[in-house]
């Protein structure tokens, strides 16, 4: 149940997921970046549209793309506490072209 005042927000299938420069290159598996919170949890960062991805971790970013239902099995292999989606980095993280 929605308390009122509040709107749901849709997921969509899919999520951009910034990922490490040079992964996938020559058949190597893609490194998923991940943030340790200022409180110790390990955040998954999930963008809703690629533009939102440039926005918010610069343009120069890597990433991939990955079903949503598919993120419990990505938790499996590289473990995250909670998904912070659509969340711009601080200036000293992002990935601009210089």
């Amino acid at each position: 149940m929605q308390a009122e005042g509040q709107t749901r927000q849709a997921i969509p299938p899919v999520m951009y997921l910034p990922a490490s420069p040079g992964g996938g290159a020559d058949g190597e598996p893609v490194e998923i970046e991940m943030r340790r919170l200022l409180d110790g949890r390990v955040a998954l960062l999930a963008y809703t549209a690629l533009d939102r991805l440039a926005d918010c971790c610069g343009t120069e970013q890597p990433w991939v793309l990955y079903k949503t239902d598919q993120l419990d099995e990505l938790n499996k292999v590289s473990p995250y506490d909670v998904i912070v989606i659509d969340q711009p980095l601080p200036d000293e993280l992002r990935r601009d072209a210089q």
